[in-house]
C-alpha cells in the first residue's frame, strides 16, 4: 500500500473514476478544486476539528466488552463507539466536513440521499446548524422501515422526498438525488453519505471519516500497549469501514469487512457485493456491483436498510482485489442474534448494520488466542431499528 490512492484520475487501482454526464463534469471539477484547497488550509481543518469536538462529541470512546469476552473466550473484544456521536452514528463526521465545504464554496442548498436514515438525519442536523436549505431523497420502502428517522429529519427542517422507482431503496434514492443535482448544481451541494459515487466523493468521504481510525489507533495503544490484532467493520457502501481501516492499512493488523448476506449468498436475496458482484459502473464509479448476465443491476436485499446497496465503494474493491482487506458476509439471522447478545450482555443496542460486524467478531474471537484482540467499529445505535426489531423478535414479520 505504498502508493497513494486515488491517483490523478480518481482511481483506486482498477476502480473508481468519473463516469458521469457532461453536465456534471464542471460541478465535479469545481468540487475537487475546492476540496483540495480546503484540505491544505489550516483554518478549514481547525474549524472541522472544532465542530467535531464541540458539536459532534468526539472523541468517541473505546469500550472493552468484558462480558462478551468471557462468554466467547479467545480474543478480547473492544468496541469503537460511533453510536455515541451526536445523532447516533458515524455519519455526522462526514456531513460536518462536507457542509463546511459547501459553505466555503458559497452554496446555500444541500441535497442528499439516505438508506437507513442516519445519513439523512446527520445531513438535516448539520444543515440546520449552518442555515442551509436541505432536501433528502429516500426510498419509499426505506421510509416505511425507518419512519422514526423520517420524522426526525422533518423536525430538523429538511424536506424528505420519496424515491418511488425500482426497489424503492438506497439505490433509487441516489438516482433521484443525482438527477436533482444535475439540474441544480449552480446553487446546490450534493452531500453523499458513503465512499461511493464519482471522484472526488470516495476520497472526500474517506478523509472526513478517517477520524474514526486515527482516534482508534491512539486510544487502543493507550489501552493495550499495542495495535489490535484484528479490526472488523460492516460494509454497505463502506464509509465507517474505510474510515476505520484507512489509518491501519500499512500496519500489521488484520482488517475484515462484513457484507450483508441477507437470506444467504446462495439465494437471490442478499447484498454481498464483493462476494457475488462483478465489475461495472454504478452512480458514476467503476466498482463491483450486483448485476445479471445482461449487465442490469440486481436489486439487493438486507434486513438492514443501510446495507442494501448494490455497489461498493471503489477503494474497498481495490482493497479486496489486492487482498489487503478480507471481505466476508453475515446473514440477517446471524446479525439479529448478535444484536440480541450485545444488548443483553453489555447493555448496548447497536444498529442492525453494526450487528453484522459483531456477528463476525463473535465468530472470530472463539478462533483466536486470549492474548489477541479484536476491535469492532460500532457504527451506529439501534434506536432507529426498533420498529424492525419488534416485528422480528415478536414474530410479527410474516414475509
Amino acid at each position: 500500500m505504498s502508493k497513494i490512492y486515488p491517483d490523478q484520475y480518481g482511481r483506486f487501482g482498477n476502480f473508481g473514476g468519473k463516469f458521469v454526464p457532461e453536465t456534471l463534469m464542471n460541478a465535479l471539477e469545481e468540487l475537487e478544486a475546492a476540496l483540495n484547497e480546503a484540505l491544505r488550509d489550516e483554518s478549514f481543518l481547525q474549524a472541522y476539528d472544532h465542530h467535531l469536538k464541540q458539536y459532534a462529541g468526539r472523541p468517541t470512546t473505546i469500550s472493552f466488552a468484558e462480558n462478551l469476552t468471557k462468554q466467547f473466550g479467545g480474543a478480547k473484544i473492544y468496541l469503537k463507539r460511533e453510536d455515541l456521536v451526536h445523532t447516533g452514528a458515524h455519519k455526522l463526521n462526514n456531513a460536518l466536513g462536507q457542509a463546511l465545504l459547501a459553505k466555503r464554496m458559497g452554496k446555500k442548498k444541500i441535497v442528499a440521499e439516505t438508506g437507513a436514515g442516519q445519513h439523512g438525519v446527520a445531513t438535516a442536523t448539520i444543515a440546520a446548524r449552518f442555515g442551509l436549505e436541505c432536501k433528502v431523497f429516500m426510498g419509499e420502502e426505506d421510509m416505511e422501515r425507518q419512519a422514526l428517522n423520517v420524522f426526525r429529519m422533518e423536525l430538523l427542517g429538511a424536506e424528505v422526498i420519496p424515491a418511488t422507482s425500482g426497489s424503492k431503496t438506497l439505490k433509487d434514492a441516489t438516482n433521484e438525488a443525482i438527477r436533482y443535482w444535475v439540474s441544480h448544481a449552480d446553487d446546490t451541494f450534493y452531500l453523499i453519505g458513503s465512499v461511493v459515487g464519482p471522484h472526488p466523493y470516495p476520497k472526500m468521504v474517506r478523509d472526513f471519516q478517517r477520524v474514526i481510525g486515527d482516534e482508534s489507533k491512539e486510544q487502543f495503544v493507550e489501552l493495550e500497549g499495542s495495535l489490535p490484532t484484528e479490526i472488523i467493520a460492516c460494509v454497505g457502501g463502506g464509509s465507517n469501514a474505510i474510515g476505520m481501516f484507512y489509518p491501519f492499512l500499512t500496519d500489521d493488523v488484520s482488517l475484515v469487512g462484513v457484507e450483508a448476506a441477507g437470506k444467504g449468498v446462495d439465494t437471490t436475496e442478499h447484498a454481498a457485493t464483493i462476494t457475488k458482484g462483478r465489475l461495472g459502473v454504478i452512480h458514476g464509479s467503476l466498482t463491483y456491483l450486483l448485476q445479471d448476465e445482461a449487465g442490469q443491476i440486481i436489486e439487493p436485499y438486507s434486513i438492514s436498510a443501510g446495507l442494501d446497496y448494490p455497489g461498493i465503494g471503489p477503494e474497498h474493491a481495490h482493497l479486496a482485489e489486492t487482498g489487503r482487506v478480507k471481505y466476508e458476509s453475515v446473514t440477517d439471522q446471524q446479525a439479529l442474534d448478535a444484536l440480541k447478545v450485545l444488548s443483553e450482555k453489555e447493555g448496548i443496542l447497536p444498529a442492525i448494520e453494526s450487528a453484522h460486524a459483531l456477528a463476525k467478531a463473535f465468530e472470530r474471537a472463539k478462533q483466536m488466542d486470549p492474548t489477541e484482540t479484536i476491535l469492532v467499529c460500532l457504527s451506529g445505535r439501534g434506536d432507529k431499528d426498533v420498529h424492525t426489531l419488534m416485528k422480528q423478535f415478536r414474530g410479527e414479520n410474516h414475509e
